[in-house]
């Protein structure tokens, strides 16, 4: 099976120039990057659970995340300045597109009354926001070694100038849209 970037190549360079709706092959709208996100409230009490969501988020990227400490305290949330609440993983290049084609043909069917992604979470610009709820879609996580139930965030950004072209774009890679009725 081919991989997601031979497709995309192939697919959207040739209907795009076919159609004439871009002269140019560079203005072709591509994926950048894809930011993944998960934040760690519990690391206040428990500084353990930092290193085992990083632990966690690298065996599903095959990326070391990088921890993202508290700016400032805030004294509603019981929060001190500088301590880890959060991780982030920014993918690129084939780690990008083959957590992609995992997410897309493997993760996303797996959620319990999938009936499709939001296709209303673009930000404007032509990126897509997805959340995830549970880390247990990932065939990467070991389910007896799962302490607790943490989500994550996933951001597509890609080179499309508007969220219609960024859709088209995500349709080709086979995201799975929910129908609007």
């Amino acid at each position: 099976m081919p991989g997601l970037k031979e497709k995309i190549g192939k697919k959207v360079l040739l209907e795009s120039l076919k159609g004439g709706k871009y002269q140019n092959p560079m203005r072709i709208p591509r994926v950048i990057k894809v930011v993944i996100n998960r934040g760690v409230g519990e690391a206040k009490e428990d500084p353990k659970a930092i290193d085992v969501s990083a632990k966690e988020l690298a065996d599903i990227t095959g990326q070391k995340p990088l921890v993202i400490n508290s700016k400032k305290a805030i004294a509603a949330f019981k929060l001190r300045g500088g301590i880890p609440i959060g991780l982030k993983v920014t993918l690129r290049g084939k780690r990008m597109y083959d957590f992609l084609g995992k997410l897309i043909n493997i993760c996303l069917p797996k959620i319990r009354d999938f009936k499709g992604v939001n296709p209303k979470a673009f930000d404007g610009r032509g990126n897509y926001t997805l959340g995830i709820r549970e880390q247990l879609i990932f065939p990467e996580v070991d389910y007896e070694k799962v302490d607790r139930i943490r989500g994550m965030d996933i951001t597509i950004v890609t080179s499309a100038r508007s969220d219609q072209e960024a859709k088209e774009l995500l349709e080709v890679l086979g995201m799975p849209f929910r129908k609007e009725s």
